[in-house]
């Protein structure tokens, strides 16, 4: 039967008013096959231990001329951690380490109505497959060997992409020219959304999300609502997919939420 499972543990520390940082730690078994047999091999739980590095940034007198705002940066590393191999005789894989960042404007229209701006980009910390001569399939005519360890994979992430190839009849090649700057930049998802906000209670969203589709057509405009009553909090969304084919296209989902540091100012309210 298979099974996933991840055991977490987290810190965070407040450095200043603005600055604030947090680690995670994380063990991964994961179990996708049952023990079935796959291309002849027996299968086994991949097993990896990961961790994550995060800092954050907040300003809440970022005024917009005479509104009050507040702007927030945030940066996170994820899952930066061991290879993972689901059989004995395959090489073991890079699991999806992850490099985010984000920034969101917030700006206070009045008493009880407020707007926020948000973007964000994702980029892969694996590194890219390299190009191989098309005669021997062991030569790399462009990129880098990825049969390297976790830190090289981080680092080589940014520089490897190969580019564009065209192979001659004669055996000969070549780079098209500036493919491989244009690659590394379409490795770099961008997200975009807006959110109003009536007194803390209600809210109403939407987003764009952009992947490249050389790098998995990932495109869709999301649009959502929010209402919050005291301690509860409850969310929906609804995923319009831009693509012809995308496993999510209209997904609808819902999230309820309990914030606990607001059960003391609940209880002071009733009383």
């Amino acid at each position: 039967q298979p099974a996933e499972l991840s055991l977490d543990a987290g810190f965070s520390q407040k450095f200043t008013d603005k600055f604030s940082g947090g680690v995670a730690g994380r063990f991964v078994h994961s179990n996708l096959t049952g023990g079935t047999s796959v291309s002849g091999a027996e299968s086994k739980p991949g097993i990896a231990v990961a961790a994550d590095v995060s800092m954050f940034y907040t300003n809440k007198n970022a005024n917009w001329g005479d509104k009050n705002g507040t702007f927030n940066f945030g940066m996170n590393i994820s899952n930066i951690g061991s290879k993972m191999s689901y059989t004995e005789t395959a090489a073991r894989d890079f699991i999806p380490a992850n490099l985010r960042l984000g920034a969101a404007y917030t700006m206070e229209l009045d008493d009880y109505n407020d707007i926020t701006f948000t973007i964000d980009g994702n980029k892969l910390l694996v590194p890219t497959a390299p190009v191989y001569d098309q005669q021997d399939g062991n030569t790399i005519v462009s990129g880098f060997s990825n049969d390297v360890g976790t830190a090289t994979g981080i680092v080589q992430s940014f520089y490897d992409a190969p580019g564009i190839v065209d192979f001659n009849d004669d055996g000969t090649y070549s780079i098209v020219p500036g493919s491989i700057f244009r690659e590394e930049i379409r490795e770099v998802n961008l997200g975009g959304g807006m959110e109003y906000s009536f007194s803390d209670v209600f809210a109403f969203r939407a987003g764009y999300f952009y992947e490249h589709f050389s790098k998995g057509n990932r495109q869709f405009i999301t649009m959502g609502a929010g209402m919050k009553y005291t301690v509860f909090t409850i969310d929906l969304s609804y995923l319009v997919s831009t693509t012809q084919q995308n496993p999510l296209a209209n997904t609808l989902r819902f999230t309820l939420r309990m914030q606990f540091s607001d059960l003391s100012d609940a209880g002071d309210a009733v009383n």
